[in-house]
């Protein structure tokens, strides 16, 4: 299947971000799922991590939209202009997101595809947590939602974030200056584990995949997660690869795969 890609900007009151829409051909308007996804990406990268998710996705006929986080300079040079306005707003960039490739799918397509049924919320990290969260979004209630969220847990180390020791020191003085001042790693770190630890998020399908490799959330903190979401009543399933380091998040790319076929039932 032949795909086009969309170079395209989202906006909130708040902030605003790039992104880009991948869009399977008017020739192949037959076999387009009625599943579209919407992916972003972790603390200090770029839309880049969901490539591969994306390219994955749309060869299968799946519409996909990958964005930026707000504030995170490797993908678009704006501000977060308060802290408060990321904690509260960010996740509503999956609204805007599918309202905006809605739009693309009809000006491309002449209305020869009536729409999705269902709707794919991902991200790695910081945006596995907006992922989730956006699964209450009012504008995606019509649809059936599914978050598959990628090296996420609740870490279960006493003290500091591995960000924040010796293993980063040398490179953490680079990191946090790829962000806006207002997402300093001290506030995104401490206000991520409290609102993991204390969510109340209900009743919806989420798939976790984090590597037993993966050191930023360490041994425990899938598990640790897993049973806060449980407890709520969503229903939870998991991969958990050997090695899935968390720099290299493109590798969950089979694991994704995998688990949206097996859910949609796709041949």
């Amino acid at each position: 299947m032949s795909v086009k890609v969309i170079t395209t900007e989202l906006s909130l009151p708040w902030f605003q971000v790039n992104a880009l829409a991948f869009i399977p051909s008017a020739s192949g308007t037959s076999s387009i799922k009625s599943e579209w996804a919407l992916f972003t990406h972790g603390y200090t990268s770029h839309k880049g991590d969901c490539l591969n998710w994306a390219t994955r996705l749309v060869e299968a006929g799946v519409p996909c939209m990958i964005f930026d986080q707000p504030g995170h300079y490797l993908g678009s040079f704006n501000e977060v202009n308060s802290f408060s306005d990321f904690t509260a707003h960010a996740h509503e960039l999956f609204g805007e997101a599918f309202q905006r490739l809605q739009s693309l799918m009809e000006n491309n397509l002449s209305g020869q595809y009536s729409g999705p049924t269902n709707i794919i919320l991902g991200g790695h990290s910081l945006g596995a947590f907006t992922a989730i969260r956006a699964l209450e979004l009012p504008v995606l209630q019509n649809y059936q939602r599914v978050a598959v969220a990628v090296g996420i847990g609740i870490g279960q180390r006493q003290a500091t974030h591995l960000f924040e020791t010796a293993f980063y020191e040398k490179t953490l003085s680079i990191r946090r200056q790829l962000v806006s001042p207002e997402l300093d790693s001290k506030q995104v770190f401490g206000w991520l584990k409290h609102e993991k630890e204390t969510m109340t998020l209900s009743n919806q399908r989420i798939h976790l995949i984090t590597g037993e490799d993966d050191i930023v959330v360490g041994g425990g903190g899938l598990e640790a997660f897993l049973e806060v979401l449980e407890r709520n009543n969503n229903s939870v399933t998991f991969d958990k690869p050997k090695r899935l380091p968390h720099h290299e998040p493109g590798a969950a790319s089979p694991y994704l795969y995998s688990f949206l076929k097996n859910h949609f039932g796709w041949s």
